[in-house]
């Protein structure tokens, strides 16, 4: 995060605000949420629209055709959900 607050000293259940996240380096996104936050984007495959999902450190973990369902799956997954564009 900014210099302003070390992401070590957050409790594991604060959950951050979307001004927060964008501040994440990509360093940070990995060592802050890689457990706790996925990211979604749109994709194409095979010539479909998709949403592809992923863990905060960028492994790929899944895909859904849209966003409701890849938001659903997160969450039933425990993991909090980003969009990124």
């Amino acid at each position: 995060m900014t210099d302003q607050t070390d992401d070590t000293d957050l409790p594991q259940d604060q959950a951050l605000t979307a001004a927060d996240l964008k501040r994440l380096s990509p360093l940070d996104w990995a060592r802050y949420g890689a457990q706790r936050i996925a990211y979604v984007r749109p994709v194409v495959v095979n010539g479909q629209a998709a949403i592809a999902i992923h863990a905060a450190d960028g492994t790929p973990i899944g895909a859904a055709p849209s966003l409701d369902l890849a938001t659903a799956a997160i969450m039933q997954h425990g993991m909090g959900a980003a969009l990124v564009h």
